[in-house]
């Protein structure tokens, strides 16, 4: 099968596309330097600038993506044609065998596919080559972005730090006028905890007393109980003993009744006695 070998054509689409892509930086590069000239005073957005920001970052995106797009397309040549030269070789290699002089034939076919394997290996440096230089290049752009960025926030940067130096200072002085205020207040407070202290220990003392008398009235009230009932118990006690000093006289009384009876009776019976004797 005839081969058409679309370097040229590639290459060409290839510097294209790098063209395309650093005049699309540069514009970029151009804009964003012009932005960064700005003052840091905020002002309205432009909307003619944001839409031509838009069509360069596009516009740059399709570069890119059209140089990408041709690296692959170069790579996935250069594998079909190492593809065609091994499929090439073993064709003819199989052919060889076939005829009369093998060995040249054989020397022959190894030769066009070194020379083929050669050029093929040629052109993937070059591509590797572009690829690297690519890489690098956009390695490049980025950090000249980022340091255009970082010295067009320079500006922004100092007012922040100027903002946030001037926020620490007012509230400095703010902590030294709270401090001012709390040691000028410092001895209307000392007296305010020292009358506060006085009056918890007033208070403390009070109730210290409270209890103090409290448990005397208990303890008296205690007294008074064991005093009532030592008194009912001798009332008690009293009581039992007039009783029975009631009960003693009583018996001894009846036991003098009954004796003078007995005496009465006697008497009556020796007066019997006697009448009849008589």
């Amino acid at each position: 099968m005839p081969l058409i070998n679309l370097s040229p054509f590639r290459l060409s689409f290839a510097s294209n596309a790098r063209v395309a892509l650093a005049a699309s930086s540069l514009i970029c590069a151009f804009a964003a330097s012009a932005v960064f000239a700005q003052t840091p005073a905020p002002k309205p957005a432009d909307s003619s600038t944001s839409v031509k920001a838009q069509l360069l970052d596009a516009a740059s995106k399709s570069a890119e993506d059209a140089l990408r797009a041709s690296y692959a397309d170069r790579q996935k040549a250069l594998n079909k044609r190492t593809e065609e030269n091994d499929y090439r070789y073993a064709v003819k290699e199989h052919d060889c065998y076939g005829k009369f002089f093998v060995n040249h034939c054989l020397d022959g076919a190894r030769t066009e596919m070194r020379e083929a394997r050669q050029e093929i290996r040629s052109e993937q440096l070059a591509l590797d080559d572009e690829q690297r230089a690519e890489r690098a290049k956009e390695r490049n752009e980025q950090t000249a972005i980022k340091q255009a960025q970082y010295e067009a926030d320079a500006p922004q940067r100092v007012a922040n730090e100027k903002s946030n130096q001037q926020a620490f200072e007012d509230k400095q002085r703010q902590n030294a006028l709270a401090a001012a205020q709390r040691n000028a207040e410092a001895p209307q407070r000392a007296a305010n905890q020292k009358a506060y202290d006085q009056k918890q220990a007033d208070y403390q003392k009070k109730l210290d007393e409270a209890r103090a008398r409290g448990m005397q009235d208990a303890q008296e009230r205690e007294q008074k109980a064991q005093r009532y009932e030592q008194k009912q118990q001798e009332a008690a006690q009293h009581r039992a003993e007039v009783e029975a000093r009631q009960q003693e006289a009583a018996r001894k009384q009846q036991e003098k009744a009954q004796q003078a009876q007995q005496e009465e009776q006697q008497r009556q019976e020796q007066l019997k006695q006697q009448q009849q004797s008589q």
